[in-house]
């Protein structure tokens, strides 16, 4: 039996286990002089150090904060060349769509990806996701949808698959971007024979659409959803990135896990989301690299919803290596609090994913953890250009 004592806690703060909604997120316990027991991958115990049991192990860690690993439930982490080229034309003021008609933007990042094995796309990647875990996300959701056709997006998904030898991945298919001729036959295979392949091989944990003016309407986001759904994957969507078109409104309907990025949702779009279990997931990096207006996360959670953080880890919009930036970001930006920026980035994050089994220091939870760099568990969201984590703790750590 693998079992291991931490004690030196100064500061042990964690959110409830489970996701949290609204004045709820804000309600995390902060326990001082603390230690903590994990036993076989699970945390056996949590309380003060002076009622701590025996233990085979025990380690001190001096003084140290301890707080749930994060879990970043949005990135697009594999992908192949770069978008340095509209990083500068953007800097010096070209659009979007004079991008796209150069050959630039996502369609350039569709041409590098499809072209690369998948033993290639595993060696980019691997660097992203170390950089992921380091910053604290022990677990990290990994889309593919830079393949655009079948064969690629299969390639996409099996080097996912490869890299979760080394870390925790959930995997997801993103239905990202159409393409420029024969729209309705594309929608048909993805519909019949690329989401029913996913399935049978296991590559996806669920199904994301990305519905907007560019990309697909509600109408065929419904359609590639319901196909998910109807081959046994959960689904999520991109949704009011740019344009409030019914895409929140259509995850609430199908029970989505997540509907993710919301900068443009207004009142019916929060009301939706408040009275739904989709959870809302805020992309804080895409306002900052974009320069798009924050998506509303204190009016989300004041009306009662259950608000995740993630990174959007991606070449074009948020070239965002670190889940605890995200977390120092989203109180920037989409004014959250300190405890709550916590709640978003451990539970509700998890249960963005579906996952129950994580986020939360408390008995039964999985053993990952951060142990940060000094005695305040706030220098994990106050934190800007340093990395406040020194460790992390994973299931498997002991």
């Amino acid at each position: 039996m693998a079992e291991l004592l931490l004690i030196g806690i100064a500061q042990l703060a964690t959110p409830r286990a489970g996701p949290q909604r609204g004045a709820a997120m804000r309600e995390i316990t902060v326990l001082k002089g603390a230690a903590l027991l994990i036993r076989d991958g699970r945390i056996a115990w949590v309380g003060p150090e002076r009622d701590a049991p025996a233990a085979a192990r025990v380690r001190d860690l001096g003084g140290r904060a301890v707080t749930p690993a994060l879990v970043d439930p949005h990135t697009h982490a594999v992908w192949a060349g770069d978008r340095l080229a509209d990083f500068e034309a953007r800097a010096a003021g070209v659009g979007y769509e004079t991008l796209l008609a150069r050959g630039g933007g996502i369609r350039s990042t569709v041409r590098a990806t499809a072209e690369a094995r998948v033993e290639a796309l595993v060696t980019l990647a691997r660097p992203r996701l170390r950089a992921l875990r380091g910053s604290g996300a022990a677990t990290v959701e990994v889309k593919s949808g830079y393949g655009l056709t079948p064969e690629a997006e299969l390639r996409s998904l099996r080097a996912i698959r490869a890299l979760r030898a080394a870390f925790e991945l959930r995997p997801t298919l993103l239905v990202h971007v159409p393409p420029t001729e024969g729209r309705e036959a594309y929608l048909q295979g993805v519909c019949e024979v690329l989401i029913p392949e996913v399935a049978r091989e296991g590559l996806a944990e669920a199904v994301d659409v990305f519905c907007e003016r560019e990309a697909f309407s509600v109408e065929e986001s419904r359609a590639l959803l319901t196909a998910a759904q109807r081959a046994g994957l959960k689904v999520k969507l991109h949704a009011d990135q740019f344009h409030a078109l019914g895409g929140v409104e259509l995850a609430c309907e199908l029970g989505a896990l997540s509907v993710d990025h919301l900068e443009a949702s207004g009142p019916a779009q929060i009301a939706a989301l408040a009275a739904s279990e989709t959870v809302a997931t805020l992309l804080p990096g895409v306002t900052l690299h974009l320069g798009l207006p924050a998506a509303p996360g204190r009016e989300l959670i004041d009306a009662g919803a259950c608000v995740a953080v993630g990174t959007d880890l991606n070449p074009g919009s948020s070239p965002l290596f670190s889940a605890q930036l995200a977390l120092a970001l989203a109180v920037r930006l989409n004014r959250l609090t300190p405890a709550e920026a916590l709640t978003a980035c451990t539970v509700n994050a998890a249960h963005a994913l579906g996952l129950a089994d994580r986020g939360a220091l408390a008995p039964g939870q999985r053993a990952d953890l951060l142990v940060l760099e000094g005695p305040a568990w706030l220098e994990l969201p106050y934190t800007l250009g340093r990395n406040p984590v020194r460790e992390v703790y994973t299931a498997l750590t002991p």
